[in-house]
């Protein structure tokens, strides 16, 4: 039953980036031929949101991707919390925002980009290369979310704050020893942004 169900999992990835649906940006282009090209290169980071969650249903098939990230020894050195609860997030909110009582409430909220849907990620800073493993964690989350219409940010800022506030690490409730890294704001887009330039001269072959 188990493998059924990666199966059908798995045939529902395909599906989604074949798909490739980008209705909320309409940032799809003809220039690309291979879908999952063209989902990479009109990947946008979004920093204004429309109201309401991504659907739950949504949300179990990204960090379904999320996880089936390359890391290193299979060892799945990382934890996700996904908070899509305004309350909740609000409570968290607070507790950061007392646990930093020398930045502006306004900067703490603020650093969430207003996304309705959060992902916190916690790394194993016992293993080396757990850092490696929660970006190729985020990316497949955001790509994920991307090829079905959901708009992401990867931010740093929130994690400051969530280490000064040990209250709102609890709410997090992330196992003993798992510190947070990175956070991923979703939710469907209310903007959608031009490219920002890239440097192509930072990659050469070496001869």
């Amino acid at each position: 039953m188990k493998t059924f169900k990666y199966i059908v999992a798995g045939f529902c990835l395909m599906a989604a980036v074949s798909c490739n649906q980008t209705p909320q940006t309409e940032q799809a282009s003809s220039e690309y031929e291979n879908a999952v090209i063209e989902n990479m290169m009109t990947r946008r980071s979004i920093r204004r949101y429309k109201e309401g969650p991504v659907a739950r249903e949504t949300m179990e098939t990204i960090l379904e991707c999320g996880i089936n990230a390359p890391n290193g020894m299979n060892k799945q050195s990382w934890e996700v919390r996904v908070v899509d609860n305004p309350e909740v997030m609000d409570e968290i909110v607070r507790l950061m925002a007392a646990g930093n009582p020398d930045v502006d409430p306004g900067r703490v909220k603020g650093c969430f980009r207003g996304a309705p849907t959060m992902i916190f990620i916690a790394n194993d800073p016992s293993y080396d290369c757990s850092p490696i493993d929660c970006g190729l964690l985020s990316e497949n989350i955001m790509l994920a979310g991307w090829s079905l219409g959901v708009g992401s940010v990867c931010l740093g800022s929130p994690v400051r704050f969530l280490n000064n506030a040990p209250e709102a690490l609890a709410k997090l409730g992330f196992s003993e020893g798992y510190t947070p890294i990175i956070c991923i704001g979703m939710g469907y887009p209310d903007e959608a942004p031009d490219a920002k330039p890239r440097d192509p001269g930072k990659v050469k072959f070496v001869e």
